[in-house]
């Protein structure tokens, strides 16, 4: 069982059984309010799942596309989450979960899966289609760039103003049960964070 957590777009919390699938999820669509209410969400998931924390195997963060503030939020909380409990965390790409929704849900072949990243630019990522396992398969991305410069236009778009956990989780589950291995522990931000660190005091000029 594990807990599933992303804020690359909304804040959504879920909880997954391998058997079972997805026993809970929250979603909150607002894009500001992430901090706000990840603790809340997080209780509210567990609650409405029946799983207390002993029960959980691992702790699933949504590793982004995302903006910087927002999604740090989420990774943050699943890694303090995970350390709390002393279970492993999961990184997933979180546009996969998107995808995995959309083919779950009847979509085939070819599919741009595109999230707001604020500045008139999008994040977006191509899939061709599906594997063995029913699991999305990148064809290229996580990538950033203006609306008229997406990449393989010619693809079905679907534009996602939020990332399902429940799904983030379910890949996690599949991944691990089929020997997968894992997306690597790097957040996906794809720009630079708006505040950064001073390079020293400027020389001043006699």
């Amino acid at each position: 069982m594990l807990l599933a957590i992303d804020t690359s777009a909304g804040t959504s919390v879920a909880v997954v059984d391998r058997e079972g699938g997805v026993l809970a999820e929250v979603v909150e669509t607002d894009t500001m309010r992430h901090a706000e209410v990840i603790g809340s969400m997080i209780e509210e998931a567990l609650a409405a799942s029946g799983a207390g924390r002993a029960s959980l195997s691992g702790v699933v963060a949504g590793m982004g596309p995302g903006p910087f503030t927002g999604l740090r939020v989420g990774i943050a909380a699943a890694k303090a989450f995970a350390i709390g409990i002393e279970r492993p965390l999961v990184p997933v790409v979180s546009h996969d979960a998107v995808a995995y929704d959309s083919y779950l849900s009847g979509a085939s072949g070819p599919l741009l899966v595109v999230t707001d990243a604020r500045r008139r630019e999008l994040y977006w990522t191509a899939y061709s289609g599906v594997d063995e396992l029913g699991l999305p398969v990148r064809l290229a991305g996580p990538g950033l760039g203006k609306p008229a410069e997406l990449p393989h236009p010619e693809f079905p778009r679907l534009d996602a103003g939020i990332v399902p956990a429940g799904r983030l989780g379910m890949i996690a589950e599949l991944r691990y049960a089929n020997g997968i291995p894992f997306d690597p522990d790097e957040p996906l931000y794809l720009r630079s964070p708006d505040v950064t660190l001073s390079a020293g005091p400027k020389r001043v000029s006699a």
